[in-house]
């Protein structure tokens, strides 16, 4: 029993972690320097904002954060190897982001769906940190089977909450990845034939990013679930 046990946790956290390590693997692989790249990621971005003449939306380098569309500063943020790279990751991580932003502009429902979610989930996150800062506190002021399945209930619709969003977002990752960025690329002729495929594992680890994340998520659910035994 222990043996299988051993084995169901194993297949877990091989669910819970390998869609990371995957994103992360394709992105490393296919970040390899390209001389015959005619630009930087930065460089492809702000072209297509100016192709697209999406009037105020603006490209930045950043170091801290990862790679990302702002839709309230109308703002493409591109980490700096996919920003100054002349790489595939760099050419197709741009043309994702700047994919948001033409969602952006013409006013896309999923899109905006996302924002508004998003929006309730810095409420939720804000809740989130006094709740699981006070919740221990107040589990030991009322010691009652009722307050403590109270406590719980919360906590796992906090953490659940965010799980949600992660999932809900993956259709406007899809859209932005294979509906716009793809075609861009192909029908625009940057990249070449023998490039296609590499751009596609890009683009789908992009769009897949948020997967991962939301598998990180249930993660937590389940160490609070197993804390609140």
């Amino acid at each position: 029993m222990a043996l299988l046990y051993t084995i169901g946790a194993l297949i877990f956290l091989a669910v819970i972690f390998l869609p990371q390590y995957w994103v992360r693997h394709v992105i490393r692989k296919y970040s390899t320097p390209r001389s015959d790249f005619p630009g930087t990621g930065g460089e492809l971005a702000q072209h297509l904002i100016d192709h697209y003449e999406l009037h105020g939306v603006g490209v930045e380098r950043i170091t801290d954060q990862g790679d990302h569309y702002d839709p309230l500063t109308r703002t493409v943020r591109l980490s700096a190897p996919n920003y100054d790279g002349r790489s595939l990751s760099a050419v197709a991580i741009a043309a994702h982001e700047v994919s948001h932003a033409i969602q952006h502009m013409r006013g896309e429902r999923l899109l905006s769906w996302r924002q508004s979610l998003v929006k309730i989930l810095v409420w939720t996150d804000r809740f989130a940190i006094a709740f699981f800062t006070l919740a221990p506190l107040l589990a030991l002021a009322a010691r009652t089977p009722a307050a403590l399945i109270l406590f719980g209930s919360i906590g796992f619709l906090i953490l659940a909450a965010r799980v949600a969003v992660h999932l809900i977002t993956l259709p406007v990752e899809l859209d932005a990845s294979f509906r716009k960025a793809l075609p861009i690329l192909e029908q625009g002729g940057y990249l070449n034939r023998n490039d296609l495929p590499g751009a596609r594992a890009v683009l789908k680890a992009a769009a897949m990013t948020y997967v991962a994340q939301a598998l990180m998520s249930l993660l937590d659910i389940l160490r609070f679930a197993r804390f609140g035994r």
